[in-house]
């Protein structure tokens, strides 16, 4: 239930810009957790009390891609590097699963998220879809590129 918290303490200031429907299908419901739980892995970030104050979800989708869903970090704990070890850590676990390629899926409403995906790397793929009646932007990272600088000599 604290990853449902931390869902809905995340994206309460853009409840009014999304549709109820695609409003819902961000935040959850413990039916719809338990479907992310049996797709998907979570992870989740914790102080050293044990308190949820962020998630992400990632699944290898098709040979060599990769796909994360649901990055949600508290409010009052934005901006402290908490979603940079998140996206950090499901990269290297797409990466242990073999995947090259990253996507991942936001809306219009989230410019700061976009600017954070971009920071790390992340390009808008161009592809657009609906979500349950708002523009859903596709965003990918090529993990080639990273394994190939990691392994040049110094």
């Amino acid at each position: 239930m604290e990853i449902l918290a931390c869902l809905q303490a995340a994206f309460a200031p853009y409840r009014d810009s999304y549709t109820p429907a695609a409003y819902l299908d961000t935040v959850l419901t413990p039916e719809t957790l338990q479907v992310r739980f049996a797709h998907m892995q979570v992870l989740v970030a914790q102080t050293s009390s044990g308190q949820i104050v962020g998630t992400i979800a990632c699944q290898a989708i098709k040979h060599g891609e990769g796909h994360l869903r649901g990055m949600a970090v508290l409010p009052d704990c934005q901006g402290g590097g908490i979603a940079a070890e998140l996206l950090a850590h499901v990269e290297a676990e797409l990466r242990r699963q073999n995947c090259t390629r990253i996507t991942l899926d936001t809306t219009a409403p989230l410019e700061r998220a976009m600017r954070f995906y971009e920071k790390f790397g992340y390009r808008r793929s161009g592809k657009i879809s609906d979500f349950f009646g708002m523009s859903l932007f596709e965003f990918q990272k090529s993990l080639l590129a990273i394994e190939a600088s990691n392994t040049s000599p110094r």
